[in-house]
């Protein structure tokens, strides 16, 4: 959950910043200044929407460990941290990826993520609560879980899916600006306010609708980190962990949770879950143990 909200937020923020740029520098001014050359106005997007999707990931374990303030661990201080190391070194060699930089940040919370630029430069870091509150095996299923998600390559795949939305976003924003100037307020040369109103109306809104298709990629990935888990902690001690998880956060949740769909939820808020509700996770879990 929080890997993800890191993401999303650090790519948005790169996005406006280059989107301002790219004006201040002109250069979007001058795709635009004799209407829209669509295949210019393509290859603008894209260069913008990958440019902060990748910017994000590169950046992705700096900005983690600040905003969490993840304390990575060199030396083992005590019995903890060494079990701790060897979980992941263990789970990294059966998963076939390179040592991840491991890391813990001090809340209360159970919690633990995994980000990076690849698999072979990555981090994984739990929380203290996460120790404090799960057992060994528990906390070793959450583990393989994370280590799944670096091994399945899921957050260069969110960069991608995330850069494929930014470019289009940005595109058909641009395109509807343009259509609403010159159909609706008659504007022949250039474009007059109208166009830079719609464009960023339109951005906000489709901003908000590509963002369900970025949720549904991350339900799908949370699934599979699950049988990732299973299968190197083992599916018992998998559905142990997300039994805990579940007891430590009953339904209702406080509504700063339920935001971020730590444990699901209905209607139209399910579109906008990064996890799916922990129950259909264990479900999921158990149904393929009876395969």
């Amino acid at each position: 959950m929080k890997r993800i909200f890191l993401f999303l937020a650090t790519n948005m923020a790169i996005v406006l910043v280059l989107s301002v740029t790219m004006r201040l520098l002109g250069v979007e001014p001058y795709l635009n200044a004799n209407g829209l050359n669509l295949t210019s106005l393509l290859i603008f997007a894209a260069v913008m929407g990958f440019g902060g999707s990748f910017i994000s990931l590169a950046i992705s374990k700096w900005s983690a460990k600040k905003a969490m303030g993840v304390r990575v661990i060199e030396t083992p201080a005590n019995s903890t941290e060494f079990w701790l190391m060897e979980a992941v070194r263990t789970y990294s060699a059966k998963s076939g990826i390179k040592m991840p930089e491991v890391g813990v940040f001090d809340t209360p919370e159970v919690n633990a993520f995994a980000t990076g630029m690849s698999k072979n430069s990555s981090l994984v870091a739990v929380s203290s609560g996460l120790l404090q509150q799960m057992s060994r095996s528990e906390a070793e299923a959450v583990i393989g879980h994370e280590i799944a998600h670096v091994a399945n390559g899921d957050m260069v795949t969110l960069a991608l899916i995330q850069g494929v939305v930014n470019t289009f976003v940005m595109f058909l924003s641009r395109v509807i600006g343009h259509l609403v100037d010159r159909v609706v307020f008659k504007t022949e040369r250039g474009h007059g306010p109208a166009f830079f109103v719609t464009m960023i109306v339109a951005e906000l809104v489709l901003g908000i609708l590509a963002s369900i298709i970025v949720m549904w990629f991350s339900r799908q990935r949370e699934f599979r980190a699950d049988r990732g888990g299973a299968a190197l902690a083992g599916r018992p001690h998998m559905i142990a962990a997300l039994e805990r998880l579940n007891s430590l956060h009953p339904a209702p949740l406080p509504e700063k949770m339920a935001a971020f769909g730590i444990s699901g939820g209905g209607g139209i808020k399910r579109l906008f879950m990064t996890h799916p509700p922990l129950a259909e996770r264990i479900a999921a879990l158990r149904n393929d143990a009876g395969h």
